[in-house]
């Protein structure tokens, strides 16, 4: 069945509508494009064979689409709306005018992510086209508020039947440029720290000494967040972090990584303290970063006493942990250690883990295997966030990534792309996931 699927991709015109797709914006941060991407998008639920409708959320639509089949109910996940182009005298060609060289199309959106549902789309109009039906029971979710955070997508999650299942295309492929299959992300809190002095700047001559100077306030405030080795001293920060498993563990250890040429290649010659954690354990803990600090100088350095000083930060939390708690965890110690610093919460998502010993990962893996014809890795947990935990908080069921984009999409960039040649493996092992699951159940 692989051949046959091979063949009935090789013998469509697939480009053309992946193009089409790509030539019609869907920018949901300022609305361009959206009510015509999302009849669009109708469109190509209906040419999978679902039944398709769309949900009124409150904000931009989520588009449904769903088909009865006797193997388990697979929800898939996928988003319609694009990040906006950016600075147009930094693309090749026209965002929103699809090209392709070398084998890829660049554009806005190709591998973020309308490449990639668009393959799984494709993958059930292959089964459909190839034996009639569908394996299994299948509901197809496109949100339309994805690079905004999904603030609405519960909503449209609320109105649909529980799955046995849910898988998601999205993001790149391993590193390494291997496939991979991901079970979780790790979630995110963003926060600033603001302190104020006095209420102007201060020559720092005349004042100094005398003035309070929030950028030392602020640093110390920093200071008391975390070790020199790197610990995190907020108490009650990570208590209901769960520990990694055994499975997590080994899996984490099959993962390959070059520790010195990675480091090299950004310039590093060691990694963040402690010493002790692997490459990739790391990229699963909860974090507490510093993105920036600023005194609203303007970038003149002058010799004053600043008025205010704020620190941009962001904590990413591990399977277990929420941000609300996180956020609490923190506006505690910030009233303990500098009551005067206001502390303003950001944007936040929520982990989302789904363990290797879960029933369907073997079917997964090996589907993905059959269809790209390359064993797939196993990633237990990306270090990076997507709103995931949206659809595993609704649906306490297992939950599987399936990228199928190259390490360079350069998503959210200029120039973002996608490797035709894996578009089109995409679709044969988005289909090769359904036959094995309908085999499963």
């Amino acid at each position: 069945m692989i051949e046959r699927l091979r063949d009935w991709v090789a013998g469509q015109d697939l480009v053309s509508e992946l193009a089409g797709w790509i030539r019609q914006p869907s920018v949901s941060r300022t609305g361009q494009g959206m009510p015509e991407a999302a009849q669009h998008g109708l469109g190509l639920l209906r040419a999978a064979g679902l039944q398709a409708c769309m949900v009124d959320t409150g904000g931009w639509p989520a588009l449904v689409g769903t088909a009865d089949g006797p193997g388990p109910h697979v929800l898939i996940y996928g988003h319609y709306d694009v990040q906006p182009a950016g600075p147009l005298d930094q693309w090749t060609t026209p965002p929103f005018e699809p090209t392709i060289r070398d084998g890829r199309m660049y554009g806005r959106g190709t591998g973020d992510n309308k490449g990639q549902h668009l393959a799984q789309l494709l993958g059930l109009r292959a089964l459909r086209d190839l034996t009639g039906g569908l394996p299994c029971r299948v509901t197809v979710v496109l949100d339309g508020e994805e690079e905004i955070g999904s603030p609405n997508l519960a909503i449209a999650l609320r109105q649909l039947d529980r799955p046995d299942l849910m898988i998601w295309s999205d993001g790149p492929v391993h590193e390494t440029g291997e496939p991979c299959v991901v079970l979780g992300v790790r979630g995110i809190l963003t926060f600033e720290l603001r302190a104020r002095g006095a209420n102007r700047p201060l020559h720092s001559g005349n004042w100094g000494g005398v003035a309070p100077n929030p950028a030392w306030a602020l640093v110390h405030l920093l200071a008391s967040m975390r070790t020199p080795d790197g610990a995190v001293t907020i108490d009650g920060f990570a208590d209901d972090a769960t520990p990694l498993t055994a499975s997590q563990r080994a899996a984490l250890g099959e993962l390959p990584i070059d520790v010195a040429a990675t480091l090299a290649s950004i310039g590093a010659t060691g990694m963040e303290p402690p010493a002790e954690p692997g490459f990739y354990e790391r990229l699963t803990t909860p974090t507490l970063t510093v993105n920036s600090l600023s005194c609203a100088d303007g970038g003149d350095h002058r010799t004053v006493i600043p008025d205010v000083a704020v620190a941009r930060c962001e904590t990413r939390l591990a399977g277990g942990q929420r941000p609300e708690r996180a956020a609490e965890a923190i506006r505690r110690h910030v009233a303990h250690h500098a009551p005067d610093i206001e502390f303003v919460t950001g944007g936040a998502m929520a982990p989302s883990t789904t363990l290797p010993e879960t029933p369907y990962t073997a079917t997964i893996l090996q589907a993905v295997n059959d269809g790209l014809g390359e064993r797939p890795l196993l990633v237990p947990t990306l270090g990076g966030s997507l709103p995931i935990a949206v659809l595993t908080e609704q649906f306490p069921v297992p939950c599987y990534g399936v990228p199928f984009a190259n390490v360079d999409e350069a998503n959210h960039a200029p120039d973002e792309n996608l490797d035709l040649n894996w578009f089109h493996r995409g679709i044969v092992a988005a289909a090769a996931i359904q036959l094995a699951l309908g085999e499963h159940g």
